[in-house]
């Protein structure tokens, strides 16, 4: 028996010792096993505290899950310094959540010789930081912008390398979480492609932009445009009634939605309405007192209202929202629909995860700083992520993505 089934079969064994149900005793408090009756009254089995049982379930399963999670990130590679390195490291940009300096703390125990200089005051400072020259690294909690990539090539003329650290959220708050679509919950539909967003949310485009190049293959026309539900395969009385869109106000959320699905081009559906994160420093003075132009504002009072809307945002703006219903996403059509979930954002099945970056400046051709490479290397090793899982904040990384990253160092 391994570890993860033995632990979860200390809770399964209190809760399922028995047909009979687990009573409590209304004078003393404890909880009685059924069977312990069956068996009469000579000890065999002793009254537990129903506290006791439940705790003991609890903590079973919080180590199942923990055991869980350290599976997952066996197969990494543990670090290995292919070279002790010394110097300074000048980190510029998001600190991401804290987990940066146990990084720094763990890389500097291995390498003593290494020094960090950090000003971490917001992702919005990273890409700048490393096209004025004033950074060796660039932490972002996000994706680099048009103005960021175009400024970073303007005067270095080349594109700025991207490593991805980690994965963003599915459902903790303010951390870079991934779009996730929903609907009325008396809506049919269940799943949809990312296509088929492009045509539900976006319009016709004579391009799409890739990185700062204006690309004709991402073109389409009117006649891609899904204003229906019947254009998504609903029929009866779904069948013409027009599709009411809703989503975010530019961010960095909506920018990578126009990335994903859009191709990166700004033309929405005329009738999509947009709405910024409740409780966020985007609503305005004056609503902040009913934030009707708030995320949540538009789940619990418009799209629960309004059987013909889609809604895209982002889950922890969706909790304790009843009325509407989370549907599955394919990356084309053909591709697997998947549900998103902590789970499939961590294995990035879902194909709306969002990335957490640490940016460099790397001339194509040219070895990496060793003390980069080294830190890097660190970063995306078993030990970097296991820093990663247990910080909460963000996903770790799989092996595939890790080995994908790992090929960018080189």
């Amino acid at each position: 028996m391994n570890k993860l089934s033995g632990c979860l079969q200390v809770g399964l064994k209190l809760c399922r010792y028995s047909p009979l149900p687990i009573s409590v005793h209304r004078k003393s408090g404890f909880a009685v096993l059924g069977r312990a009756r069956a068996l009469g009254r000579k000890g065999s089995i002793p009254q537990i505290p129903l506290a006791l049982i439940c705790s003991s379930f609890l903590a079973a399963l919080a180590y199942a899950q923990s055991v869980a999670a350290e599976a997952r990130l066996i197969d990494l590679p543990q670090y290995k310094p292919q070279q002790i390195v010394a110097g300074t490291i000048r980190n510029f940009g998001f600190g991401l959540g804290g987990v940066l300096k146990v990084w720094e703390e763990g890389f500097q125990k291995i390498h003593p010789g290494i020094r960090f200089d950090d000003k971490l005051p917001t992702s919005d400072a990273a890409i700048p930081a490393l096209v004025t020259g004033v950074a060796d690294l660039a932490p972002d909690g996000g994706e680099a912008t048009l103005t960021e990539n175009l400024s970073f090539f303007e005067v270095y003329g080349y594109q700025v390398t991207d490593i991805t650290v980690a994965s963003g959220a599915f459902d903790v708050e303010g951390k870079s979480n991934g779009p996730v679509i929903f609907v009325h919950r008396d809506n049919p539909i269940a799943r949809l492609t990312i296509k088929q967003l492009d045509g539900i949310f976006g319009s016709e485009r004579t391009a799409g932009m890739r990185g700062f190049k204006w690309s004709p293959s991402d073109a389409r026309g009117a006649d891609q445009n899904i204003r229906t539900w019947g254009q998504v395969g609903l029929t009866g009385e779904w069948a013409d009634k027009p599709i009411q869109t809703y989503g975010h106000a530019p961010s960095g959320t909506a920018r990578f939605f126009q990335w994903k699905v859009l191709r990166n081009g700004d033309k929405w559906n005329p009738n999509f309405r947009e709405y910024v994160e409740s409780g966020s420093k985007m609503i305005a003075d004056e609503d902040r007192a009913e934030q009707r132009l708030g995320l949540q504002y538009m789940l619990k009072n418009e799209l629960a209202n309004n059987r013909y809307g889609i809604a895209w945002t982002v889950m922890p703006q969706a909790k304790d929202v009843s009325g509407i219903k989370v549907i599955a996403v394919a990356p084309r059509e053909g591709g697997a629909y998947v549900m998103p979930s902590k789970e499939s954002f961590q294995d990035r099945t879902y194909p709306l995860v969002r990335s957490i970056y640490i940016f460099l400046n790397r001339a194509p051709g040219k070895p990496l700083d060793p003390k980069l490479r080294e830190f890097l290397r660190y970063v995306l090793s078993r030990e970097g992520q296991e820093t990663v899982e247990r910080n909460g904040s963000y996903l770790p990384l799989g092996t595939a993505v890790v080995q994908e990253q790992l090929q960018k160092l080189d």
